[in-house]
């Protein structure tokens, strides 16, 4: 009987220490991809930071490309969200303006906050946004509707054989924010 409790015991610690190594690995998931984001570069994550706008002697390129936008709303968030235009024809190195419509369809405020992507993923780093929603959390109040501001320019450095670019946003709810604690910024293009 002794045998079995010691065989018994010794299994619990090691299912026991599999189950804590298992819960510490998933927590370690998250640095450990950036890390091999940051390393291998292949995020599709935009910069955070706004872009200077091309210095007016900057050559002026023939090169245009298309890029192509979407918006997706998550689980739970009570916007409507989308590209006033899902694609536009560009030339490299000049400044664009476009828009996203938003539109509160709860019956209180909410806070929102939109995450670029661009695809392919090795074109993120050509995309450059000078203003743009997604640097601040965005406030509608009840049924209230927003145009906003999304001013960029394609890198002229962009590798010749990409033609077509994709910004995808991705808007969150972002409970708990006071309209009064947000930066407002004019979005009207």
């Amino acid at each position: 009987m002794s045998k079995n409790r010691n065989k018994q015991t010794k299994h619990l610690i090691l299912l026991s220490s599999l189950a804590f190594g298992m819960l510490g690995f998933s927590f370690a998931l998250v640095p450990l991809y950036e890390i091999f984001c940051e390393v291998t570069g292949i995020t599709g994550k935009t910069s955070s930071s706004v872009a200077v706008e091309p210095a007016a002697v900057m050559q002026e390129s023939e090169r245009e490309v298309t890029i192509q936008f979407l918006a997706q709303v998550s689980r739970g968030m009570p916007w409507e969200f989308r590209p006033t235009k899902h694609q536009l024809r560009v030339r490299v190195g000049e400044v664009n303006l476009t828009s996203y419509y938003a539109r509160n369809h709860s019956a209180q405020g909410v806070t929102g906050q939109a995450v670029p992507s661009v695809s392919p993923v090795n074109a993120s780093r050509y995309l450059h946004k000078i203003e743009c929603f997604c640097f601040t959390e965005q406030y509608l109040e009840a049924g209230e509707n927003q145009q906003m501001a999304v001013r960029f320019y394609i890198d002229e450095e962009l590798p010749e054989e990409i033609n077509t670019l994709t910004l995808s946003y991705s808007l969150f709810n972002v409970p708990g924010l006071e309209p009064s604690s947000l930066a407002f910024v004019s979005h009207q293009p």
